[in-house]
């Protein structure tokens, strides 16, 4: 069995401030993805026994940024998606284990009034481009924030926010053709119909007391890999972020 998780930490050094060395420990993955890292080469000495680290860091000072430690030593690591045009804001690595590539992502935020909503569009079709690239040779396992809610069940407010960044027609439309391409969004798998449970909340308006939330972070899975599939979980109870870590269980 292999467990994954994966964490928007939103400033990796702030979550450290706030038991992340801790949960680390406590969630005890065997591959333990981070997105929004915010950080460059030096600023934090994290070390894990047992574990190797791989970070991409963005080119903009306290931006961006994503980070993997793993316990099983890669064949491969590679670090963005090979297009100039994405590689610069330190949004994806990719490690190649034996049965299947694993990929951290950190997907473009559309933004206030969706000022970077066509740039999020041409990133989607590098990335699953990408993605498709690679399921030629192996499966692949997808986790991060996707900043999406796929369907009105992943957000409290889904009315309020139809043409908002995270909930427009066309950012929900890229994910669909994720799902149409053969892949598994892992917790919708197992939990189909269930409502209410979120990996993100506003800082504002108290919404993660009121759980006024979204689901954004996700693991997605090649088809080939669903019956390999053993859980998912979403870990609400996981403080230190506005982002909770989400989970994988995998029969490998």
């Amino acid at each position: 069995m292999l467990k994954l998780i994966s964490w928007n930490v939103n400033g990796l050094r702030a979550c450290c401030d706030k038991g992340f060395r801790e949960e680390f420990a406590r969630l005890d993955a065997d591959f333990f993805c981070l997105q929004e890292t915010k950080m460059q080469a030096g600023q934090l000495d994290l070390q894990f026994e047992g574990y190797q680290s791989y970070w991409n860091y963005a080119e903009k000072k306290g931006y961006s940024g994503t980070a993997i430690f793993t316990r099983h030593q890669p064949l491969s690591v590679a670090y963005g998606i090979g297009v100039e045009e994405h590689d610069h804001e330190g949004r994806v690595i990719t490690l190649e284990m034996e049965h299947f590539y694993l990929i951290t992502v950190y997907v473009p935020n559309s933004q206030d009034g969706l000022k970077r909503l066509d740039y999020r569009m041409t990133w989607e079709d590098a990335f699953l481009a990408y993605l498709q690239q690679l399921e030629e040779k192996k499966p692949v396992v997808v986790c991060g924030d996707l900043n999406v809610a796929h369907q009105e069940i992943d957000l409290k407010n889904p009315k309020s926010n139809r043409k908002n960044a995270g909930f427009t027609d066309e950012e929900r439309a890229k994910f669909t053709r994720w799902l149409n391409a053969g892949f598994t969004d892992t917790f919708r798998y197992f939990y189909p119909e269930q409502k209410e449970i979120y990996s993100w909340w506003s800082y504002r308006f108290k919404a993660r007391e009121k759980n006024a939330g979204w689901r954004i972070d996700y693991f997605v899975t090649s088809a080939s890999l669903n019956e390999k599939l053993v859980d998912a979980k979403i870990h609400t109870d996981v403080y230190g972020s506005d982002h909770c870590p989400v989970e994988l269980v995998l029969d490998l």
